[in-house]
């Protein structure tokens, strides 16, 4: 399978380098490439890459405007924000508008490669770099016990190995369910704690000091 990347940066020398990168070993292939983000908006109405690399520091419309319109316009594109910003606040709100993952642009080209498969296969992916930051953030927060008081003492146990990392078949085979009754138990965490995904979930956990990273 080739993967179809779309690349938005302000940077030309960036994009270039990016595509030079992601096509060295003919598994990736950048299909599409914009300036800003009304320019990535636009092109996505002709392009249907897999995956969008976005920038948050752009004129016209930054990397966190262009997510929230593609998350409003549920457009079907999995976004992973490759970025020079590494403070909390900006993995914040891209966290709550439902970024699939993030990653900064120091990062090495192995773990932007694990960044772009863990989130094609459907799971979230934060740098590790930054989880200690986003732990510090969250521990200021309020407890949401009434959230917590929704959950199961299974869903609640569901609830800690999934935002700490592991898988749903990880988690079926240590509790020994199956892995049909872990993904509808996190259908219901999700609903009850009002989350829409993994990272979310991740967050509120950490947030509410169920976990600690």
């Amino acid at each position: 399978m080739c993967v179809k990347v779309m690349i938005t940066d302000d940077h030309k020398m960036i994009r270039e380098g990016l595509k030079q990168l992601l096509e060295l070993e003919g598994d990736l292939k950048v299909i599409e490439e914009a300036e800003n983000g009304l320019d990535c908006l636009e092109k996505l109405k002709a392009n249907k890459p897999d995956i969008l690399l976005l920038d948050i520091n752009m004129p016209k419309m930054n990397g966190i405007q262009t997510l929230e319109v593609i998350k409003e316009k549920k457009i079907d594109i999995k976004v992973l924000i490759l970025t020079v910003h590494g403070e909390v606040e900006y993995l914040l709100k891209a966290v709550d508008i439902g970024v699939d993952g993030y990653i900064l642009k120091d990062a090495d080209s192995a773990e932007l490669r694990k960044a772009i498969f863990t989130v094609i296969e459907g799971n979230n992916y934060i740098q590790s770099d930054l989880i200690p930051l986003l732990n510090s953030k969250m521990i200021t927060r309020d407890i949401d016990n009434e959230k917590i008081k929704l959950l199961t003492k299974r869903e609640l146990e569901i609830l800690i190995h999934l935002s700490s990392g592991m898988f749903n078949k990880e988690i079926a085979d240590k509790l020994h369910i199956s892995e049909r009754t872990v993904k509808n138990h996190v259908s219901s965490i999700f609903k009850k704690i009002e989350v829409s995904d993994r990272t979310q979930a991740a967050v509120f956990a950490i947030r509410n000091n169920l976990i600690r990273v």
